[in-house]
């Protein structure tokens, strides 16, 4: 038996039927001056960073990570359970702030569709922040174009430097899939064209520039994160970086503007600062170290996300971010959806709309293992049962049961069918947890521990392996990298979102596997090393049937078909 559901719209349709309040008026309910607001329009604008040094005694808001289970191809509704917790909590009357990432055009336009939240939890405009919003991610385009033009103008006049052109790490980016481009030819055409090498492309939101975006502290801190991004190896393999072609200081005139944080408002009226996009399976998949540091300054909650599941996003986050942030979680809500748990046990795609309570049972093997993974941690937990239209009262019940037997906090969430009333239950499941649990953070792996150790640890404590396995590539780069002296950076592991493995088809919690280790690749300016594992790939292909292609605009200018 299914539960009776009211009939919603489609997420574009309740977007573009809300009732927005100027951003005058959400900016009046923060602690903003009117000349930190720069707007962008009438809904939504640029907060100035004096925000951060006017502030910067003031304590920071209680911070909410949202994260997930593995998921399917379609997503969780991760977003909308952050903005639909961030809206319950202003229901509750507390000053919250929703701190998010901007959506990338390539899913946006290839499987996903939009990723502003979806039903009653949405963030607006939607369709501004599905496309080009404040442009941020076009000029993170062109800083990185910027530079990949320099290194060739640079080999072309001469090459001063010696740069080996079959050793040139740095690519090419645009913000869509296009597989087509992920390995190219450059400089045909004869000596005045340039000189003829291999390039590739990647898609901006997997850029170097990004990460160093999203973990720069301001400007001096982004300028310096991006003259030690290494871009090439000279003929003897040493590394030349973007301060060896001196246009650190270019790069950063061309992402001055973009690094103020965008403010808009969700369906509800909260607000909500939207800022940077990195990817969670290729980079580390968190919004800008700005904007949340802002949100917690302004709000006395912040609700914030971590793309993808808690291996890959929330480990991510408590490592790589919180170092950069200056403080940590108090909490960790956890999405899970009944189809999600269903495909894990065992259930094909097509078929998760039909109640299944023996697929539940194998599948939620796969919530208890991301459960284990944020307590190694030391943080309180609860867990968000995202609900859906095709889930049912028996679906339902065995989740809510299986969580109260183990003692797990959780709470049956709607926030996509009724907004932040459909929240509230979570949100004050969420404040009980603040406030009984004292957060006990511990990191998983320590500076001073090898390259090896690290990837180790993450793979055998978070994703549930064996062990890794380095294949001869990678074997040769962590020599290097360790003779470099970048062995004591954190580790962003690259790997597919719908397994715990690095095998895209192995759901549930997998046994006896072996993380395979193909690339690792020394991200200096962004402060990390990025391990490749399996077959993830940095510039994705779309599908066979692109969102795009329900993709339109009427004849009054408005958006169509994104979700």
């Amino acid at each position: 038996m299914k539960h009776t559901k009211t009939v919603v719209p489609s997420d574009i349709e309740i977007a573009q039927q809300a009732s927005m309040k100027r951003i005058f008026e959400i900016a009046d309910g923060l602690d903003i001056e009117e000349e930190e607001l720069e707007p962008y329009g009438r809904y939504k604008a640029k907060l100035s960073l004096n925000i951060l040094k006017r502030l910067h005694t003031k304590e920071n808001g209680k911070l909410i990570l949202v994260t997930a289970i593995n998921p399917t191809p379609a997503g969780e509704g991760k977003s909308t359970v952050t903005v639909g917790l961030g809206q319950a909590l202003h229901k509750l009357g507390k000053n919250a702030v929703i701190a998010m990432r901007e959506p990338s055009l390539g899913p946006t336009m290839g499987m996903k569709g939009g990723a502003t939240g979806g039903g009653f939890s949405q963030v607006l405009p939607m369709e501004d922040i599905n496309l080009h919003f404040t442009g941020d991610i076009h000029a993170i385009t062109t800083a990185n174009n910027a530079l990949a033009a320099m290194i060739d103008n640079h080999i072309h006049q001469g090459n001063q430097l010696r740069i080996d052109t079959r050793r040139i790490s740095w690519k090419r980016v645009v913000d869509l899939n296009d597989r087509a481009l992920r390995k190219v030819v450059i400089g045909l055409g004869g000596p005045v064209q340039g000189v003829p090498r291999e390039d590739g492309f990647d898609i901006t939101v997997a850029s170097e520039i990004m990460a160093v975006f999203c973990l720069a502290k301001d400007l001096i801190d982004l300028k310096l994160r991006l003259s030690r991004i290494v871009v090439a190896y000279d003929i003897d393999k040493n590394p030349i970086t973007v301060k060896d072609l001196n246009v650190e200081g270019a790069l950063t005139l061309l992402l001055k503007d973009a690094l103020q944080p965008n403010l808009v408002q969700t369906l509800e009226h909260t607000p909500a600062i939207i800022h940077g996009g990195p990817f969670a399976n290729i980079a580390h998949g968190c919004n800008s170290v700005i904007a949340t540091q802002m949100a917690a300054k302004l709000g006395d909650y912040v609700v914030t996300e971590a793309g993808f599941g808690a291996d890959l996003g929330a480990e991510k986050f408590l490592h790589i971010k919180s170092p950069s942030l200056g403080f940590n979680p108090e909490v960790v809500v956890i999405v899970a959806t009944i189809r999600a748990l269903k495909m894990h046990g065992g259930v094909s795609k097509d078929n998760l709309k039909e109640e299944n309570v023996e697929a539940l049972k194998n599948g939620i093997a796969n919530l208890k293992k991301h459960i284990e993974t944020i307590q190694s941690f030391g943080l309180p937990f609860v867990v968000a049962l995202n609900e859906f239209v095709t889930d049912t009262e028996m679906e339902v019940s065995y989740v809510l049961d299986w969580c109260r037997e183990h003692n797990i906090p959780i709470s049956l969430t709607q926030v996509w069918e009724k907004g932040g009333d459909g929240g509230v239950a979570l949100a004050e499941t969420v404040l009980q947890q603040i406030e009984n649990k004292k957060a006990a953070y511990t990191p998983l792996y320590v500076q001073e521990d090898t390259l090896e150790q690290k990837l180790e640890k993450i793979a055998v404590n978070v994703y549930g392996a064996k062990g890794v396995e380095l294949l001869p590539a990678a074997k040769k780069q962590l020599q290097q990298i360790e003779g470099e002296g970048w062995g004591n950076l954190p580790v962003c592991m690259a790997k597919t979102q719908y397994s715990l493995s690095d095998d895209a088809k192995l759901l549930g919690r997998p046994e006896d596997f072996v993380i395979t280790i193909r690339d690792l690749k020394p991200s200096v300016g962004a402060g990390f090393i990025v391990a490749l594992t399996g077959s993830i790939m940095t510039m994705p292909g779309l599908p066979k049937e692109p969102a795009a292609l329900n993709m339109d605009v009427d004849e009054e200018g408005r958006a169509v078909g994104i979700f």
